[in-house]
């Protein structure tokens, strides 16, 4: 996320709404701090935003219009359906308003899922989708984010919706210092790991680990872009699984097959609160 640039326009489809504040709560703070125009679009007011709620200057932000929350109704026809062109028409002029208010960039994020809700609303949305693309392209200072509930849709219609994007967001890494990247993950909940994972690179893992911790589910480890795994790394985990609550495990999705085999070897899968995953695809 904290690589999106004016110009762009990102698809971020969401399965939680931890995960929607994780990402969004960012982009929004980061905007106001770059003293950008920052437009919202949906369902929540100005101190329920993901990731922003309870800020005690969204109301400062509110009145100097520097925050603008754009309620759903506002894109609907009076039936309360989704109107492409209202939408359009509503979102273009508050970014020619924030060109004359002197804003350098323009941040503008909408949670459409509302929408899915209604009878047929789902090839409005794909058009609603096409021609917003459209328009951002002609904006070079404007850099969007379109929301979407997973839950809300089908995988053929998520596909859909998502590839009328250039790009698609994700969660700022919890530690990336080019040899391993950490990033936090939802339903399951856990952190994706990708690169290598050596002794040198143990207290940033414990570290995202404890963080992640603190939830009462079970905590998935994805490894599917793991390269290496030291002996240390699988020693600190047998030691972290070990101390978490009882009814918790930890769960080792996508293990390199050496890996893994090392560990059914050495007996590790019989420790309480350690958990092997679903399998990396042969």
């Amino acid at each position: 996320m904290g690589e999106i640039r004016p110009g762009d326009h990102a698809a971020f489809p969401f399965a939680t709404p931890a995960e929607q504040a994780q990402v969004i709560g960012p982009f929004l703070e980061d905007g106001l701090a770059a003293r950008q125009k920052v437009i919202y679009v949906g369902e929540a007011g100005h101190r329920r935003l993901p990731g922003l709620g309870g800020c005690p200057d969204a109301d400062r932000f509110v009145r100097t219009g520097q925050l603008r929350v754009i309620p759903s109704g506002a894109v609907c026809l009076p039936q309360g359906h989704l109107d492409p062109d209202r939408m359009l028409a509503v979102i273009g002029r508050e970014i020619t308003e924030a060109a004359e208010q002197g804003y350098p960039a323009v941040r503008l994020t909408a949670d459409m899922s509302w929408a899915l809700r209604q009878s047929g609303a789902y090839p409005l949305m794909l058009a609603c989708e096409a021609r917003f693309a459209e328009a951002v392209a002609a904006e070079p200072a404007v850099m969007a984010i379109c929301q979407l509930d997973r839950s809300r849709c089908s995988a053929d219609q998520l596909r859909a919706l998502t590839g009328t994007h250039r790009l698609r967001v994700t969660a700022n890494p919890e530690f990336d210092d080019g040899v391993l990247r950490i990033t936090r993950s939802h339903a399951p909940d856990g952190l994706r790991l990708a690169g290598e994972l050596d002794t040198a690179r143990q207290e940033p893992l414990l570290t995202a680990l404890t963080s992640v911790g603190r939830a009462t589910t079970d905590t998935h480890l994805d490894f599917a872009e793991v390269r290496f795994l030291d002996l240390g790394i699988l020693s600190l985990l047998v030691t972290y699984a070990l101390r978490i609550s009882p009814g918790r495990r930890l769960i080792l999705d996508d293990l390199p097959p050496d890996v893994a085999s090392l560990i059914q070897t050495l007996g590790w899968r019989h420790l309480p609160g350690l958990a092997r995953g679903r399998s990396r695809p042969s």
